[in-house]
C-alpha cells in the first residue's frame, strides 16, 4: 500500500494559491480556440472513480518551469498557444504527466503559484452538487472541453482545494509509476478524520488508519482495492499552514532529487526523511515557489490494499 508523510511549510497556502489555481480552470475561457488535450491517447475505456488522474500547474514563469522541472525529472514539452493563453504539456518518455499554464500574478496581492489536483469522477455535476451538500465550495463550475472531458474545482470544509475531471478519453490504468512520474497524492489538514467522511462521501472511498508514532492521525483513502490518496493530520506547530493537497513524484533517491532540486533554483522545505513504506520522501518547492513532493519507490512494494 503506498504511504506518504506530507511535511509542514511556513506559507499562507490557501488564501494566496486559491486565486491562481481559478486561472487553471478558466485557461481556456481567454482564447475560445485553446483545446486541452485528451488525457488517454488512443481513447481507453477505463474509469477509476478517485484516482488522481492529473495535475495542472499555474506559474508565471512557463518557460523557468519547464527548465526546472526539465532537468529534475527529464520531463521534455509540447507547447500550445492560443490568443493570450501559453500552456506546455510535459512528457516523460513521449507520455503526457502534467500540464503547465503561464499565468501573471497580480503585483498588488502575495500570490504563489501551484499544482492542482485533479481526482476522476463519473459525473462532475452530481459531485459539485455533493461538495456544496457537504459545505464545501465551487470555485469553478463544471465546464466541458471536447477532447478533456468534464471537469470543476473545488474548496473542502476545511479550505483545500482540488478539481475533479470526468475524461472523454478514459483513466489512465492501475500501473506502478515510473521515476519521474506522479506516485502519490495527499491532502494535509488539522482534522484528516474530517477530511476522510468528506472524501469517503464524495468519492466512495475506503478509509483505512495507518498506525503512526507521531501521535497524530493518517489514513489511506482507497478504490477498488488500490490506495488513491492519504489524508493526514498536520503537527500543532503547523497551526498557520492551511489544509491543501500535496503530490508526489517517484524518483530513484529522494536525496539526490532534493539536491538537485536546489541546484536548479528551487527549496526544500521538507528535508528528505523516511515514510512508513521505507523509502525516503521529501518537500521542495520549485524556484517560482509552487511545492511539490518527492518519494523513494520499490519496484516490490504493492499499490494495492491490505486488509
Amino acid at each position: 500500500m503506498r504511504q506518504s508523510t506530507a511535511g509542514t511549510r511556513r506559507s499562507t497556502l490557501r488564501r494566496s494559491l486559491v486565486p491562481v489555481l481559478l486561472l487553471a480552470s478558466s485557461a481556456a475561457v481567454a482564447a475560445p480556440t485553446f483545446e486541452l488535450p485528451p488525457l488517454v491517447v488512443p481513447a481507453a475505456t477505463e474509469q477509476h472513480p478517485g484516482k488522481v488522474i492529473w495535475t495542472d500547474l499555474v506559474t508565471p514563469d512557463l518557460s523557468g518551469a519547464k527548465q526546472f522541472y526539465g532537468g529534475l525529472f527529464g520531463w521534455t514539452f509540447h507547447d500550445v498557444h492560443a490568443g493570450t493563453v501559453d500552456y506546455s504539456i510535459a512528457l516523460l518518455d513521449g507520455e503526457a504527466v502534467a500540464g503547465i499554464v503561464r499565468r501573471a500574478l497580480p503585483s498588488r496581492v502575495q500570490r504563489h503559484p501551484g499544482w492542482l489536483t485533479f481526482i476522476s469522477v463519473r459525473d462532475v455535476d452530481t459531485t459539485a452538487q455533493a461538495v456544496q451538500s457537504q459545505g464545501g465550495k465551487v470555485l469553478a463550475a463544471p465546464k466541458s472541453y471536447p477532447q478533456r472531458g468534464r471537469q470543476a474545482v473545488f474548496e473542502d470544509p476545511q479550505g483545500a482545494v482540488f478539481a475533479v475531471l470526468s475524461s472523454s478519453s478514459g483513466d489512465p490504468p492501475d500501473v506502478l509509476a515510473a521515476p519521474g512520474q506522479w506516485i502519490w497524492s495527499s491532502v494535509v489538514s488539522h482534522d484528516a478524520g474530517a477530511e476522510a467522511a468528506f472524501y469517503q462521501t464524495l468519492l466512495g472511498y475506503e478509509v483505512f488508519p495507518l498506525p503512526s508514532d507521531d501521535n497524530l492521525e493518517h489514513v489511506v483513502l482507497a478504490t477498488d482495492d488500490y490506495a488513491r490518496a492519504g489524508a493526514s493530520t498536520l503537527p500543532p506547530a503547523a497551526a498557520r499552514v492551511h489544509a491543501h493537497w500535496i503530490n508526489f513524484v517517484r524518483v530513484g533517491s529522494t536525496a539526490e532529487a532534493a539536491e538537485k532540486a536546489q541546484a536548479l533554483g528551487g527549496r526544500v522545505l521538507v528535508a528528505p526523511h523516511p515514510a512508513r513504506h521505507g523509502g525516503l520522501v521529501a518537500i521542495v518547492a520549485d524556484p517560482a515557489g509552487a511545492s511539490f513532493g518527492l518519494m523513494e519507490w520499490t519496484d516490490t512494494d504493492s499499490e494495492q490494499v491490505t486488509p
